[in-house]
Formats: structure tokens, sequence, C-alpha cells
């Protein structure tokens, strides 16, 4: 099942990518394993899969332990900082930086272990309560406090779009993101570099690749839906 759904978003992916006239290789799927068991992820890698997401910080290090070390972990989920030091050594990218003091956990972690890892900051643009994130307006201010932080790269910005049931509903929300990582590139902050946005998920990922997503975030897509036990 997973190779034959892995298929079909690739597919997807293709033809948003020739739609908006990018390359197939300036965008990222991210296969989102969180509350997968293991066999199901290793079908993901026998399709030839190496980049995963997941939410819970516990989780990742329980499958960055047991999985091929090549793999490439995203924490995608909200990030409480007493849970930090299971994050840094083993992921490639956490996309959820939302708070001052996560920045600098996750600094001071990174330096510890002698790493400089790469950072999105999660922008909040539907402006929705139950969601993480900074607000569109906050966000240069934000990324400007946090920047200078040793040990971390700022590397672009994430958002969680609304659950619609049809993805053109969330076109404004990914094309604001891109506007506003436009701004800020043009600002030429220093540490800061704005080649990623991560945007997009099982249910509008082709829109978010048209206004310009660098990585998207699969998880029923690819898996099917949740279950909640590992």
């Amino acid at each position: 099942m997973v190779k034959e759904n892995l298929l079909e978003v690739e597919e997807k992916i293709q033809e948003a990518c020739k739609k908006s006239g990018r390359s197939r290789d300036a965008v990222t799927l991210i296969a989102v394993s969180k509350t997968k068991p293991v066999s199901m992820i290793e079908e993901a890698i026998a399709a030839g899969i190496r980049e995963f997401g997941e939410n819970k910080p516990q989780e990742l290090k329980e499958k960055y332990e047991v999985l091929p070390k090549d793999l490439r972990w995203h924490m995608i989920g909200h990030l409480q900082r007493n849970k930090v030091k299971y994050v840094v050594p083993r992921a490639c990218m956490i996309h959820s930086i939302d708070s001052v003091r996560l920045a600098e956990e996750v600094s001071q972690e990174a330096v510890k272990h002698g790493l400089r890892i790469p950072v999105l900051v999660e922008v909040n643009v539907a402006e929705e309560e139950t969601k993480g994130g900074v607000t569109v307006p906050e966000t240069e201010s934000f990324i400007r406090q946090i920047a200078p932080l040793p040990g971390i790269s700022v590397q672009g910005l994430m958002t969680i779009a609304p659950f619609v049931e049809n993805a053109e509903d969330n076109r404004y929300v990914f094309e604001k993101l891109r506007k506003l990582s436009v701004d800020i590139k043009s600002k030429n902050i220093d540490n800061v570099i704005m080649c990623n946005l991560s945007m997009g998920m099982t249910g509008d990922y082709q829109v978010a690749i048209e206004e310009g997503a660098t990585m998207v975030r699969v998880g029923t897509g690819i898996f099917g839906e949740r279950h909640y036990t590992i």
C-alpha cells in the first residue's frame, strides 16, 4: 500500500511542479511517519524515501535508534523545551520554532553537541487560536531576535494551514507565507537564509507547491489514516 500511495503522491508532485514551471528537484517530500510503526517506515524506505517527519520527540528518538542512520528526520510538531535534548542530535531540521525561549534551548543543546542545526520559524498565517506560531507581522522582528544565537541557522518559514475541504481555500495562506519569505530575504539579515518554505500537507500539497513550497509534509496520503499506537 505504501509503495502505491507514494507513486500517486509523486505523480501529483510532478504535476504541480509542471503546472507552476518548477523543477521537481525544488521540492522535498517529507513522509510524515508520526504514530506509524517501523514496518511501514521500512516500506517507505524500500520505495526510496529518506526524509521523514515526526511530531513527538520521544517517538523520533525511538525510531532514529532502530532505523538506518542515513535517514533524515524532521521535527515538525510543537516542541517543548524539556524535550529539545531528544531532538537536536538526531534531527536534520526543526520546523516549529515559535518562541525565543525555545530557540535559545535549541541553541544551547546544539552548541553542547558541536552542531549548527537548521531551523524554520513557524508562522500562524491563518491566525488560528488552536495553532502555534508567530503572527505574520511579528515574524521579521522574531527572526532578528533569534538569528544571532549560536548553533542554529534560520533557513526559512513553516506554516500549518487550516483543515479545509477544498485545497484552493488555502492558497492565500501559502501565497502569504511565500511573500513574507521574499520580504524577509530582501532584508539580508545575518545568519538567515530564506531558502525553505515548509507548507502543504496531504489535502493541499499540490496548491502549496504551486505557491512555492520547497518542502511538503505528507502523512495520510502515504501511510493511510493515523493510528495512535506504535
